[in-house]
């Protein structure tokens, strides 16, 4: 007899997640987890909550509070003096609220029941693993069935080795100590916008240097040109096009050689973050010796159901590729336990939202115009600068574009670039996983005021009917 029924590996969003429901479902279960903190303790959550998501939304909110005292405060009547930063409280707090929520899935686990391991797994048999603890014991436990979780890393480029120093990843640019004045960003994706965002908020001259020539390139090209626009009068000076092609580290600065449409160019900085992505954690794992199989991007493979080629061993989260999105991992995670448990369920990649928390942000699901070659379709849009509430709150930029089938109606895309779009798209996604129709938003009714408003009025739109623009 197995020693569980289940053995997760990996407790971020998609194996927390996926073990918790697998214990909810009557299944005996256990997670494995190798994370430490900065305080060398086994800390719950992987990166999302202990290196992305959550301790990067902290400063996000952080740095944005200084920066409407700093630049929108007086527009409301509000004089503040002597405005100042304290950077070590802002990452004190940062370190707080991930320390309740890391704290918080250990609560989880305990009152649904399941074990958590601390240690390094390594799969030694389909139904076998081998956990080796932080001390170098080792154990080997016995399962019927495994999910693996193990997420992702940041990617490395040779030509900017990180140092963690002068040149970090995105978890170096989430524990700087103080404000760099100037600062390079290679990446223009979520995570280099984002980050990039927080520094230039507290004063860093922020450069941003992108290889594609364009920006967002998947994203909608109208709330992308949007998006570029705004950020940039915020400060963020975005290159694009431009490939670095090398860095030189010398008297505590950082010197980066890059090739644009104007020839070979150079920026000087006194941190460099590369934020080009990242990459599956499959290291170690023991996953291909067990004939498990991985694509030549280190991605493991699997059906559509997320079963690998070995029975009895699911994949889940960052570590199969597509939208490497904590809540895509964590529905992955739930669909695979309640298959295990005998449940019909399934996941639709058709309505993952996506978000990029600048400000204002960015959210869509569904397709894109460029994505959409072929098809009939048609166009409603509304600006924020016509939203009472956007109005009223002081932040106008932006818009909602929808797209519809020019036939039936049916929803295919949502794309927001404002304030709160990253709540305002959840709405979009419901819609379309009830194959809805832009008529189904028009004739809802919405609240007024609310920014939501603006999704109604875009719905309005598609049919040439809006009021309010």
């Amino acid at each position: 007899m197995a020693d569980y029924n289940v053995i997760v590996i990996g407790a971020g969003p998609a194996g927390y997640v996926a073990a918790i429901r697998c214990a909810q479902l009557g299944m005996k279960t256990a997670c494995i987890d190798k994370w430490i903190n900065s305080e060398g303790k086994s800390s719950l959550g992987g990166t999302c909550l202990n290196v992305g998501c959550i301790p990067s939304k902290a400063l996000l909110d952080s740095s944005h509070h200084y920066y409407f005292m700093q630049k929108h405060a007086a527009t409301h009547g509000i004089t503040c003096k002597d405005l100042d930063i304290d950077v070590a409280a802002m990452q004190a707090r940062k370190a707080t609220v991930v320390k309740k929520l890391t704290q918080g899935i250990g609560a989880l686990f305990k009152n649904n029941k399941v074990t958590s391991i601390e240690g390094t797994a390594r799969l030694i048999g389909n139904q076998q693993i081998e956990v080796t603890a932080h001390d170098g014991s080792k154990q080997t436990l016995t399962t019927d069935n495994i999910i693996i979780a193990t997420g992702s890393v940041p990617a490395k480029i040779p030509v900017a080795p990180t140092d963690d120093k002068l040149i970090v990843d995105s978890t170096g640019a989430l524990a700087f100590d103080s404000v760099p004045q100037r600062l390079g960003v290679i990446g223009a994706g979520a995570i280099g916008l984002e980050l990039g965002s927080v520094w230039s908020r507290l004063g860093s001259q922020v450069t941003i240097l992108e290889a594609l020539p364009d920006f967002l390139a998947t994203a909608d090209r109208k709330i992308a040109t949007f998006a570029q626009r705004e950020l940039k009068k915020q400060g963020l000076d975005i290159h694009l096009g431009a490939s670095v092609t090398g860095t030189t580290v010398a008297n505590n600065e950082v010197t980066v050689s890059y090739k644009d449409d104007k020839g070979e160019q150079q920026l000087l900085v006194d941190k460099l973050i590369v934020a080009v992505g990242r990459k599956p954690n499959t290291e170690s794992l023991g996953a291909g010796e067990l004939g498990i199989q991985i694509n030549e991007r280190g991605f493991i493979e699997v059906d559509e159901f997320r079963q690998t080629a070995v029975p009895g061993i699911y994949a889940v989260g960052d570590v199969i590729g597509g939208p490497m999105l904590a809540h895509k991992g964590s529905e992955e995670g739930v669909m695979v336990a309640e298959r295990l448990a005998g449940h019909k369920s399934e996941m639709s990649y058709d309505t993952v939202p996506w978000v990029i928390y600048t400000w204002p942000e960015v959210a869509w699901v569904g397709k894109t115009e460029a994505e959409l070659k072929g098809v009939a379709y048609k166009v409603g849009q509304f600006p924020f600068a016509a939203s009472g509430r956007a109005q009223a709150h002081g932040d106008t930029s932006g818009m909602v574009r929808i797209l519809a089938d020019a036939e039936t109606d049916r929803l295919l895309g949502v794309h927001i670039f404002g304030i709160s779009a990253s709540e305002l798209i959840s709405e979009a996604v419901v819609a379309m996983e009830f194959d809805g129709s832009a008529e189904d938003l028009a004739r809802m009714i919405h609240a007024h005021p609310t920014l939501a408003e603006a999704v109604h009025e875009a719905a309005l739109g598609v049919d040439g009917r809006m009021i309010h623009a």
